[in-house]
């Protein structure tokens, strides 16, 4: 590989473009959204610009994160490698991309209504803000929750020029999944994390973790199904739902040992069940 394709490669490392979970997890909440917002026939212009934008604001998001950790990552076994820590990239260069992100960002965002880019502005903060919270609270993931959450009122206020109360039921259902998963994803780092400062959900919750994450999934689950009853979703919906808490006991199970690739790869497994409460929707509008 050539320099200029290896450096090319740091770029794509920094902004996980070769690692898709992260904008996965951010594009399944926004993608339900968008279909009970749109009654089962979303339009596709906001399909498209939505998904572009789960993409690009995940990418800008690792960028503010990474450089948060830039001092902290080094000390930790599985990023110790990522291209700040390394210094494989510069603090200029990761703040120019940045830059340019956030204008693409920016384009996409105006292509809504009012209301949708009022929200953005809060989306931004979020979005900014999050990678130092782990610093000042044991609850980072009920931040990143809020984050990973936000493309539901907007997707609704892109559709509806409004927010109804069954997007903020969503977006709490959101919340509970993502404290839920994070918190497996924390417990691959806890080790690392205890031993340089760094605070999450895995180090308060300590040896209570898997039944906590598991009173979190509940929660999720339990709030969605309320959610669906909102929206008139049924059968195919339920089954989506069924399918979504068996997976989740199966990773919680499989968790027991607390090992940490076991953990991460739990974390990573999240993606199928919003996949198949994706799937149940999308169905339950075509039945």
């Amino acid at each position: 590989m050539s320099e200029i394709a290896e450096h090319a490669w740091q770029y794509v490392r920094l902004m996980r473009l070769d690692r898709p979970i992260g904008w996965l997890l951010l594009m399944w909440p926004t993608l339900w959204a968008l279909w009970i917002a749109g009654d089962g026939r979303p339009d596709p212009y906001l399909v498209v610009i939505f998904i572009a934008g789960v993409i690009v604001m995940r990418a800008a998001g690792c960028i503010v994160n990474d450089y948060a950790d830039r001092d902290f990552d080094p000390h930790v076994e599985r990023t110790r490698d990522r291209p700040l820590a390394s210094r494989a990239v510069s603090t200029t260069e990761a703040w120019v991309l940045f830059v340019v992100l956030g204008l693409v960002a920016v384009w996409l965002v105006l292509q809504l209504n009012r209301l949708t880019i009022l929200l953005s502005l809060a989306a931004l903060f979020i979005a900014v803000t999050y990678p130092f919270m782990k610093r000042i609270t044991h609850l980072p993931q009920f931040y990143l929750g809020i984050a990973f959450s936000w493309g539901i009122p907007m997707a609704f206020s892109a559709h509806l020029e409004s927010v109804p109360a069954t997007a903020w039921w969503l977006l709490a259902a959101n919340l509970c999944w993502t404290v839920a998963y994070d918190t497996l994803y924390a417990m691959s780092d806890r080790p690392d994390d205890l031993k340089v400062g760094i605070k999450s959900t895995a180090v308060l919750f300590g040896r209570h973790d898997l039944l906590l994450v598991s009173a979190f999934y509940a929660a999720f689950l339990a709030l969605l199904y309320y959610t669906g009853g909102r929206a008139g979703l049924g059968g195919y919906f339920h089954l989506g739902l069924v399918t979504a808490a068996g997976i989740a006991a199966l990773l919680v199970f499989q968790c027991r040992t607390r090992e940490r690739m076991t953990c991460f790869r739990a974390f990573v497994n999240n993606s199928w069940i919003g996949g198949v409460v994706f799937a149940g929707i999308v169905l339950d509008f075509l039945a």
